[in-house]
């Protein structure tokens, strides 16, 4: 379609912008408007639609229909995720559902590693049939992808039904977030908690944007073809999918989540540094961002229960995810102007900087929580102790 990198990098801005705000009313929306049952229905149905938006906007050649797909997407994609977590909190309990959230994680990277590897061949078959390439072309494998989006409604039809029948049979109360929503909590967020936005935000954002634009760099660097580009590319994710519930057992095990996020930023930077100044084989650092990845997660975003109290947790966590996507389309912007004006080797730079921002970040959290006698570096046999002498109290 003759767009340059920044254009297509906005792409990934649009699904951003609208979850800056909906990630703090997400929850609320589902707790007190729709229910769990009608929302993931309402969230889906956005999907779909932003879906078909954004296929039609190739088939026309309107890139700006494409950016309202996007955003109609975006709306319904974030919202879903949070619909998703409650279901999962409704029938799961205890210590079974760390391996839920693990195994929902999983199945969202299957899904990017099958989009990966599987939308190339869609579209050279498609082309076979056509007979030429371009934006017509583009626009019907958007729509032969969008059948994962059509399955996905399906699947939420099915859920609420079983959960209207088990509400039945049960005697279950339809399932919750949990979130309460306060903005004015934000003012008695503590520096640990501020030390952790700044990792999640400085990490994902050296992440996703250049998952996003590494087909073409492992084609232009490496001089891979397409089809070895988009494996490589994908590996991350195919890691992701089984380390991500075996490291979430890790560390409910070991504790000492600081060590483990700092050891997931080290690698994470040296796998950067790799791509960016040698020509080692690609698939060494990918393969360390892919399990780096599958660490930091399994780390971090637990960390915000040990410092914020059970009744901040939703507007916490809300403005965790609202400022992650602020940070994801701001960077996703800023990234493909730096590649249209510098080239990949500044690129690798200007990620690898976001990485050193999100290490000294990881630094100060250290420290500011060994000074004020915090939770977060301790070991689990510690934590489970502590947790049980204030139980018997």
């Amino acid at each position: 379609m003759k767009v340059n990198t920044a254009t297509f990098m906005a792409l990934y801005a649009w699904y951003s912008w609208p979850n800056v705000v909906l990630c703090f009313f997400g929850g609320f929306l589902i707790d007190r408007v729709f229910g769990i049952r009608l929302g993931t229905i309402i969230f889906s149905c956005f999907v779909c639609v932003g879906q078909v938006i954004f296929a039609m906007g190739a088939i026309c050649n309107a890139f700006w229909l494409m950016e309202a797909g996007r955003f109609v997407f975006g709306i319904g994609g974030e919202s879903l995720a949070v619909a998703q977590n409650a279901y999962a909190v409704s029938w799961f309990k205890g210590k079974e559902l760390n391996l839920v959230f693990g195994l929902q994680l999983s199945m969202a990277r299957i899904g990017s590693t099958v989009n990966m590897n599987i939308m190339g061949w869609i579209y050279s078959r498609v082309q076979g049939l056509l007979g030429s390439t371009g934006h017509r072309t583009l626009g019907l494998t958007l729509m032969i992808g969008g059948v994962t989006c059509i399955f996905s409604l399906i699947c939420a039809l099915i859920l609420a039904y079983l959960d209207k029948r088990a509400e039945k049979i049960l005697r279950k109360e339809q399932g919750k977030t949990g979130e309460v929503i306060k903005l004015t909590d934000v003012k008695d967020f503590s520096l640990s908690l501020w030390l952790i936005f700044i990792i999640c935000v400085c990490y994902y954002a050296a992440v996703f944007p250049f998952i996003g634009l590494g087909k073409v760099f492992f084609i232009e660097k490496f001089r891979f073809s397409s089809q070895e580009a988009s494996a490589i590319n994908s590996i991350v994710y195919i890691i992701s999918a089984p380390m991500s519930p075996l490291f979430g057992f890790l560390v409910d095990k070991l504790g000492r989540n600081i060590i483990w996020v700092m050891c997931a930023v080290v690698v994470t930077l040296a796998s950067h540094v790799m791509l960016a100044f040698t020509f080692w084989n690609p698939w060494i650092a990918m393969c360390m961002l892919g399990v780096a990845y599958s660490l930091l997660a399994c780390a971090l975003w637990p960390m915000v229960a040990f410092v914020v109290p059970e009744h901040q947790l939703g507007t916490a966590y809300g403005f965790m995810q609202s400022i992650q996507n602020l940070g994801l389309a701001i960077i996703a912007i800023a990234a493909g102007m730096i590649l249209d004006s510098r080239g990949y080797l500044f690129l690798e730079v200007f990620f690898s900087a976001c990485i050193c921002l999100s290490l000294i970040a990881v630094v100060m959290l250290y420290f500011v929580n060994h000074l004020t006698g915090g939770d977060l570096n301790w070991s689990a046999k510690k934590r489970e102790k502590l947790q049980k002498l204030a139980a018997a109290e």
